[in-house]
């Protein structure tokens, strides 16, 4: 694996994904019974996730990193239930495909966040 040098948030393969995964959010193709609000809470809360990345890389010092980290972890968790809503609804076709995204991100911002975390 070769390593290159990470100088902006768009070279973090976590935001990548996060990025990749609101715009299939938003191509998703929900029934027609889609709720509007619903549907827009979730494409909300898919865009926060690359956002808070995106701040966190900017920001200097491990605790305002970790504070956006934390907060794109906690919109991941947020859409992880909200799309399990909406498929147990019937609202969502592609439900499978999303959450394996999901589950990826996740557990990249967890390393994310481990490898800025201070050390015991």
């Amino acid at each position: 694996m070769i390593s290159r040098k990470v100088e902006s948030f768009h070279d973090l393969v976590v935001w990548q994904k996060s990025h990749e995964l609101v715009l299939a959010l938003y191509k998703a193709k929900l029934s027609k019974k889609e709720t509007d609000a619903l549907a827009s809470q979730i494409r909300t809360i898919a865009a926060s996730v690359p956002s808070n990345i995106s701040i966190g890389f900017k920001k200097r010092g491990k605790k305002p990193k970790l504070y956006y980290y934390r907060g794109a972890l906690n919109a991941v968790q947020e859409l992880s239930y909200l799309l399990l809503l909406a498929n147990d609804l019937g609202l969502l076709k592609n439900y499978n495909e999303l959450d394996d995204k999901i589950d990826d991100i996740e557990r990249m911002l967890k390393r994310l966040i481990r490898s800025n975390s201070p050390t015991a």
